[in-house]
Protein backbone atom coordinates (compact mmCIF):
# COMPACT_ATOMS: atom_id res chain seq x y z
CA UNK A 1 0.00 0.00 0.00
CA UNK A 2 1.47 3.49 -0.77
CA UNK A 3 0.50 6.90 1.04
CA UNK A 4 0.32 8.73 -2.08
CA UNK A 5 -0.77 7.79 -5.38
CA UNK A 6 -0.50 9.91 -8.27
CA UNK A 7 -3.23 9.14 -10.71
CA UNK A 8 -2.93 10.76 -14.37
CA UNK A 9 -5.63 9.72 -16.85
CA UNK A 10 -4.73 9.64 -20.12
CA UNK A 11 -7.17 9.17 -23.55
CA UNK A 12 -5.17 9.96 -27.11
CA UNK A 13 -2.70 12.71 -25.10
CA UNK A 14 0.61 11.64 -26.13
CA UNK A 15 1.94 15.60 -26.95
CA UNK A 16 0.68 16.37 -23.49
CA UNK A 17 2.44 13.72 -22.00
CA UNK A 18 5.70 14.13 -23.51
CA UNK A 19 5.46 17.69 -22.13
CA UNK A 20 4.20 17.67 -18.78
CA UNK A 21 5.30 13.87 -17.97
CA UNK A 22 8.83 14.49 -17.56
CA UNK A 23 8.16 17.30 -14.71
CA UNK A 24 5.48 16.08 -12.83
CA UNK A 25 7.74 12.74 -12.31
CA UNK A 26 10.98 15.45 -11.91
CA UNK A 27 8.76 16.82 -8.96
CA UNK A 28 7.01 13.75 -7.39
CA UNK A 29 9.52 11.34 -7.15
CA UNK A 30 8.83 10.23 -3.69
CA UNK A 31 5.70 9.29 -4.28
CA UNK A 32 3.91 6.45 -6.82
CA UNK A 33 2.41 7.81 -10.29
CA UNK A 34 0.23 6.04 -12.45
CA UNK A 35 -0.99 6.50 -15.69
CA UNK A 36 -4.76 5.50 -16.48
CA UNK A 37 -5.58 5.32 -20.09
CA UNK A 38 -8.79 5.06 -21.44
CA UNK A 39 -7.83 2.76 -24.61
CA UNK A 40 -5.83 5.37 -26.25
CA UNK A 41 -4.34 4.65 -29.51
CA UNK A 42 -1.74 7.26 -30.44
CA UNK A 43 1.38 6.08 -28.95
CA UNK A 44 0.67 7.14 -25.37
CA UNK A 45 1.42 4.04 -23.71
CA UNK A 46 4.34 3.27 -25.57
CA UNK A 47 6.01 6.56 -24.91
CA UNK A 48 5.41 6.39 -20.88
CA UNK A 49 6.94 2.52 -21.14
CA UNK A 50 9.74 3.44 -22.81
CA UNK A 51 10.86 7.03 -21.00
CA UNK A 52 9.30 6.56 -17.54
CA UNK A 53 9.53 2.39 -17.08
CA UNK A 54 8.71 3.53 -12.80
CA UNK A 55 5.19 4.67 -14.00
CA UNK A 56 2.81 1.92 -13.26
CA UNK A 57 0.17 1.56 -16.26
CA UNK A 58 -3.30 0.55 -15.65
CA UNK A 59 -4.83 0.13 -19.56
CA UNK A 60 -8.53 0.45 -20.26
CA UNK A 61 -9.95 -1.77 -22.95
CA UNK A 62 -12.06 1.60 -23.90
CA UNK A 63 -12.80 5.32 -23.02
CA UNK A 64 -14.58 5.34 -19.97
CA UNK A 65 -14.43 8.73 -19.59
CA UNK A 66 -13.47 10.30 -16.39
CA UNK A 67 -15.67 8.40 -13.92
CA UNK A 68 -15.36 5.07 -14.69
CA UNK A 69 -11.83 5.31 -16.03
CA UNK A 70 -11.05 6.60 -12.37
CA UNK A 71 -13.26 3.88 -10.60
CA UNK A 72 -11.84 1.14 -11.95
CA UNK A 73 -8.46 2.13 -12.20
CA UNK A 74 -8.38 2.34 -8.15
CA UNK A 75 -10.17 -1.25 -7.68
CA UNK A 76 -6.51 -1.47 -8.57
CA UNK A 77 -4.50 0.74 -5.91
CA UNK A 78 -4.07 0.91 -2.81
CA UNK A 79 -3.14 4.03 -0.88
CA UNK A 80 -3.87 6.55 2.00
CA UNK A 81 -4.14 9.51 -0.66
CA UNK A 82 -5.34 9.89 -4.16
CA UNK A 83 -4.08 12.80 -6.48
CA UNK A 84 -6.50 13.06 -9.43
CA UNK A 85 -4.52 15.18 -11.73
CA UNK A 86 -5.16 16.22 -15.68
CA UNK A 87 -2.14 14.55 -18.29
CA UNK A 88 -1.98 18.87 -18.91
CA UNK A 89 -0.93 20.01 -15.48
CA UNK A 90 1.92 21.92 -15.05
CA UNK A 91 3.55 21.42 -11.77
CA UNK A 92 6.01 23.19 -9.62
CA UNK A 93 8.34 21.79 -7.16
CA UNK A 94 6.97 21.13 -3.85
CA UNK A 95 3.38 21.40 -5.10
CA UNK A 96 1.95 18.76 -2.76
CA UNK A 97 3.82 19.23 0.49
CA UNK A 98 1.88 22.29 1.78
CA UNK A 99 -1.79 20.48 0.42
CA UNK A 100 -0.60 16.74 2.29
CA UNK A 101 0.47 19.03 5.45
CA UNK A 102 -3.27 20.41 5.49
CA UNK A 103 -4.91 16.95 4.91
CA UNK A 104 -2.81 15.64 7.49
CA UNK A 105 -3.41 19.12 10.06
CA UNK A 106 -7.37 17.77 10.02
CA UNK A 107 -8.65 14.36 9.62
CA UNK A 108 -12.17 15.58 8.43
CA UNK A 109 -11.04 16.95 5.18
CA UNK A 110 -12.17 15.08 2.35
CA UNK A 111 -10.40 17.05 -0.26
CA UNK A 112 -8.18 19.64 -1.75
CA UNK A 113 -6.60 21.64 -4.69
CA UNK A 114 -3.93 23.82 -5.43
CA UNK A 115 -4.15 27.69 -6.80
CA UNK A 116 -4.86 26.29 -10.18
CA UNK A 117 -3.55 29.16 -13.00
CA UNK A 118 -3.62 29.17 -16.78
CA UNK A 119 -0.54 27.79 -18.55
CA UNK A 120 -0.47 30.22 -21.53
CA UNK A 121 -1.38 33.68 -19.26
CA UNK A 122 0.43 32.52 -16.09
CA UNK A 123 -0.66 35.75 -14.37
CA UNK A 124 -4.16 35.01 -14.37
CA UNK A 125 -6.03 32.02 -12.79
CA UNK A 126 -7.55 29.20 -14.79
CA UNK A 127 -10.99 28.50 -15.81
CA UNK A 128 -11.27 24.77 -14.13
CA UNK A 129 -10.80 25.55 -10.53
CA UNK A 130 -8.85 28.54 -10.42
CA UNK A 131 -8.92 29.26 -6.10
CA UNK A 132 -11.39 27.18 -5.29
CA UNK A 133 -14.77 26.32 -6.18
CA UNK A 134 -18.48 27.77 -4.65
CA UNK A 135 -22.17 27.07 -6.02
CA UNK A 136 -25.27 28.85 -5.92
CA UNK A 137 -28.84 27.59 -5.37
CA UNK A 138 -29.49 26.48 -8.81
CA UNK A 139 -26.81 24.44 -9.19
CA UNK A 140 -24.14 26.88 -11.64
CA UNK A 141 -20.51 26.77 -10.38
CA UNK A 142 -18.12 29.46 -10.31
CA UNK A 143 -14.65 30.33 -8.36
CA UNK A 144 -12.71 32.77 -6.93
CA UNK A 145 -10.54 33.65 -9.47
CA UNK A 146 -13.35 32.65 -12.34
CA UNK A 147 -17.04 33.09 -12.50
CA UNK A 148 -18.64 32.31 -15.87
CA UNK A 149 -16.01 32.72 -18.72
CA UNK A 150 -13.85 36.36 -16.63
CA UNK A 151 -10.80 35.58 -15.34
CA UNK A 152 -9.26 37.13 -12.69
CA UNK A 153 -5.63 38.33 -12.82
CA UNK A 154 -3.90 36.75 -9.86
CA UNK A 155 -2.23 39.14 -7.34
CA UNK A 156 -2.26 37.58 -4.93
CA UNK A 157 -5.43 38.03 -3.61
CA UNK A 158 -6.24 34.11 -3.41
CA UNK A 159 -2.43 33.04 -1.34
CA UNK A 160 -5.13 31.87 1.85
CA UNK A 161 -5.96 28.52 2.82
CA UNK A 162 -10.02 28.16 3.36
CA UNK A 163 -12.70 25.68 3.49
CA UNK A 164 -14.93 26.03 -0.52
CA UNK A 165 -17.41 23.78 -1.52
CA UNK A 166 -15.73 21.96 -4.15
CA UNK A 167 -12.28 21.84 -5.77
CA UNK A 168 -11.37 21.15 -9.16
CA UNK A 169 -11.10 17.82 -10.71
CA UNK A 170 -7.79 18.93 -12.79
CA UNK A 171 -5.64 18.57 -9.83
CA UNK A 172 -7.22 17.15 -6.70
CA UNK A 173 -5.81 15.63 -3.55
CA UNK A 174 -8.34 12.65 -2.10
CA UNK A 175 -8.28 11.35 1.51
CA UNK A 176 -8.84 7.66 -0.06
CA UNK A 177 -11.14 6.55 3.06
CA UNK A 178 -13.14 9.89 1.91
CA UNK A 179 -13.35 8.62 -1.48
CA UNK A 180 -14.74 5.20 -0.90
CA UNK A 181 -17.42 5.91 1.81
CA UNK A 182 -18.30 8.30 -0.71
CA UNK A 183 -18.43 5.57 -3.33
CA UNK A 184 -16.55 6.83 -5.64
CA UNK A 185 -16.98 9.44 -8.43
CA UNK A 186 -20.92 9.01 -9.86
CA UNK A 187 -20.89 6.97 -13.48
CA UNK A 188 -23.60 8.46 -14.85
CA UNK A 189 -21.85 11.60 -15.30
CA UNK A 190 -18.61 10.51 -17.56
CA UNK A 191 -16.71 14.02 -17.63
CA UNK A 192 -17.37 17.14 -15.92
CA UNK A 193 -19.27 18.06 -13.20
CA UNK A 194 -17.79 14.78 -11.60
CA UNK A 195 -15.83 16.55 -8.89
CA UNK A 196 -18.86 18.92 -7.98
CA UNK A 197 -20.62 16.02 -7.28
CA UNK A 198 -18.50 14.44 -5.30
CA UNK A 199 -17.64 17.20 -3.01
CA UNK A 200 -21.51 17.51 -2.27
CA UNK A 201 -21.76 14.13 -1.01
CA UNK A 202 -18.89 14.91 1.19
CA UNK A 203 -20.68 17.79 2.43
CA UNK A 204 -23.69 15.95 3.35
CA UNK A 205 -21.76 13.38 5.29
CA UNK A 206 -19.72 16.03 7.19
CA UNK A 207 -16.58 16.27 5.65
CA UNK A 208 -14.73 19.01 4.10
CA UNK A 209 -13.36 20.32 1.18
CA UNK A 210 -10.35 22.45 0.85
CA UNK A 211 -8.52 24.94 -0.97
CA UNK A 212 -4.75 25.36 -0.10
CA UNK A 213 -3.12 28.78 -1.63
CA UNK A 214 0.44 28.24 -1.40
CA UNK A 215 0.30 25.31 -3.67
CA UNK A 216 0.64 25.90 -7.53
CA UNK A 217 -0.02 24.26 -10.55
CA UNK A 218 -0.77 25.39 -14.21
CA UNK A 219 -3.50 24.43 -16.45
CA UNK A 220 -3.39 24.33 -20.26
CA UNK A 221 -7.50 23.48 -20.01
CA UNK A 222 -9.32 22.04 -23.17
CA UNK A 223 -6.79 19.21 -23.24
CA UNK A 224 -8.98 16.33 -23.89
CA UNK A 225 -12.05 18.17 -24.87
CA UNK A 226 -12.14 22.34 -26.20
CA UNK A 227 -13.66 24.74 -23.77
CA UNK A 228 -14.99 25.91 -27.97
CA UNK A 229 -16.33 22.18 -28.67
CA UNK A 230 -20.37 21.86 -28.59
CA UNK A 231 -19.76 18.72 -26.67
CA UNK A 232 -18.01 20.16 -23.90
CA UNK A 233 -20.98 22.75 -23.59
CA UNK A 234 -23.56 19.60 -23.78
CA UNK A 235 -21.59 17.82 -20.93
CA UNK A 236 -21.78 20.76 -19.11
CA UNK A 237 -25.30 21.66 -19.22
CA UNK A 238 -26.45 17.89 -18.75
CA UNK A 239 -24.30 17.12 -15.69
CA UNK A 240 -25.29 20.10 -14.02
CA UNK A 241 -28.97 19.01 -14.28
CA UNK A 242 -28.36 15.71 -13.13
CA UNK A 243 -26.18 16.64 -10.16
CA UNK A 244 -28.89 19.25 -9.23
CA UNK A 245 -31.71 16.48 -9.70
CA UNK A 246 -29.78 14.08 -7.17
CA UNK A 247 -30.22 16.67 -4.53
CA UNK A 248 -33.00 18.43 -5.15
CA UNK A 249 -35.42 16.34 -6.72
CA UNK A 250 -38.33 17.14 -4.68
CA UNK A 251 -38.29 20.85 -4.86
CA UNK A 252 -40.13 21.76 -8.44
CA UNK A 253 -39.88 25.15 -8.22
CA UNK A 254 -35.93 24.65 -7.95
CA UNK A 255 -36.04 22.59 -11.01
CA UNK A 256 -38.34 24.55 -13.07
CA UNK A 257 -35.93 27.84 -12.25
CA UNK A 258 -33.44 25.58 -13.60
CA UNK A 259 -35.09 24.79 -16.50
CA UNK A 260 -35.70 28.55 -17.35
CA UNK A 261 -31.66 30.12 -16.79
CA UNK A 262 -30.82 26.81 -19.41
CA UNK A 263 -33.47 27.49 -22.04
CA UNK A 264 -32.24 31.51 -21.65
CA UNK A 265 -29.28 30.04 -22.19
CA UNK A 266 -30.29 28.06 -25.09
CA UNK A 267 -31.40 31.04 -26.49
CA UNK A 268 -28.64 33.44 -25.74
CA UNK A 269 -26.32 31.00 -27.97
CA UNK A 270 -28.62 31.23 -30.93
CA UNK A 271 -29.07 34.87 -30.68
CA UNK A 272 -25.01 34.93 -30.75
CA UNK A 273 -24.82 32.90 -33.44
CA UNK A 274 -23.38 30.00 -31.81
CA UNK A 275 -25.80 27.81 -33.10
CA UNK A 276 -24.07 24.50 -32.11
CA UNK A 277 -23.98 24.85 -28.20
CA UNK A 278 -27.18 26.41 -28.39
CA UNK A 279 -28.97 22.86 -29.65
CA UNK A 280 -26.34 21.38 -27.52
CA UNK A 281 -28.09 22.75 -24.28
CA UNK A 282 -31.32 21.68 -25.75
CA UNK A 283 -30.27 18.14 -26.58
CA UNK A 284 -28.70 18.44 -22.83
CA UNK A 285 -31.90 19.07 -21.09
CA UNK A 286 -33.76 16.30 -23.65
CA UNK A 287 -30.82 13.34 -22.35
CA UNK A 288 -31.17 15.13 -18.75
CA UNK A 289 -34.82 14.00 -18.88
CA UNK A 290 -34.28 10.29 -19.75
CA UNK A 291 -30.97 9.82 -17.33
CA UNK A 292 -32.47 10.91 -14.32
CA UNK A 293 -34.51 8.11 -13.01
CA UNK A 294 -30.95 6.31 -13.05
CA UNK A 295 -29.54 9.21 -10.39
CA UNK A 296 -29.21 8.40 -6.82
CA UNK A 297 -31.54 10.42 -4.82
CA UNK A 298 -30.18 12.40 -1.60
CA UNK A 299 -32.40 14.60 0.95
CA UNK A 300 -29.81 17.57 0.62
CA UNK A 301 -29.66 20.24 3.21
CA UNK A 302 -31.52 23.48 1.71
CA UNK A 303 -27.92 25.40 2.52
CA UNK A 304 -25.12 23.79 2.59
CA UNK A 305 -21.60 24.93 3.59
CA UNK A 306 -20.45 27.59 1.73
CA UNK A 307 -23.10 27.60 -0.77
CA UNK A 308 -23.84 30.94 -2.63
CA UNK A 309 -27.07 32.67 -1.30
CA UNK A 310 -27.87 34.02 -4.56
CA UNK A 311 -28.35 33.41 -7.89
CA UNK A 312 -24.70 34.15 -9.67
CA UNK A 313 -26.35 34.16 -13.23
CA UNK A 314 -28.38 37.11 -12.48
CA UNK A 315 -25.29 38.80 -10.43
CA UNK A 316 -23.19 38.38 -13.24
CA UNK A 317 -24.96 38.78 -16.23
CA UNK A 318 -27.69 41.56 -15.26
CA UNK A 319 -25.96 43.21 -11.68
CA UNK A 320 -22.54 42.81 -13.58
CA UNK A 321 -20.79 41.66 -10.40
CA UNK A 322 -17.50 39.71 -12.32
CA UNK A 323 -15.13 38.81 -9.37
CA UNK A 324 -15.88 36.93 -6.29
CA UNK A 325 -14.91 40.18 -4.10
CA UNK A 326 -18.08 41.42 -5.02
CA UNK A 327 -20.18 38.22 -4.29
CA UNK A 328 -19.02 37.98 -0.94
CA UNK A 329 -21.53 40.20 1.12
CA UNK A 330 -24.30 39.40 -0.79
CA UNK A 331 -27.66 40.48 1.18
CA UNK A 332 -25.06 41.71 4.06
CA UNK A 333 -23.82 38.21 4.18
CA UNK A 334 -20.85 36.11 3.57
CA UNK A 335 -20.68 33.21 0.88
Amino acid sequence: MSYLAILVLNYNGLSLLQEYLPILVTHSQEYAVILIDNGSTDGSLDYVRLHFPDVLCIVHDRNYGVTKGYNLALEQVQATYYVFINNDVLVTKGWLSDMLALMESNPSIAACQPKICSRWAPNYFDYAGAAGGFIDHYGYPFCRGRIFDYLEKDEGQYNDTMAVFWASGACLLFRAEAFHALGGFDELFFAHFDEIDLCWRAHLSNWQVYYCGTSTVYHVGGGSLAYTNPKKTYLNFKNRALMYYKYYSDHTYKLAIQLALDIIAAMRMLLLGKFAHGLAIFRARIDFCKLKKQCTLYKSAVSLPHMYKGNIVIDFFLKRKKTFSKLMWHSGKKV
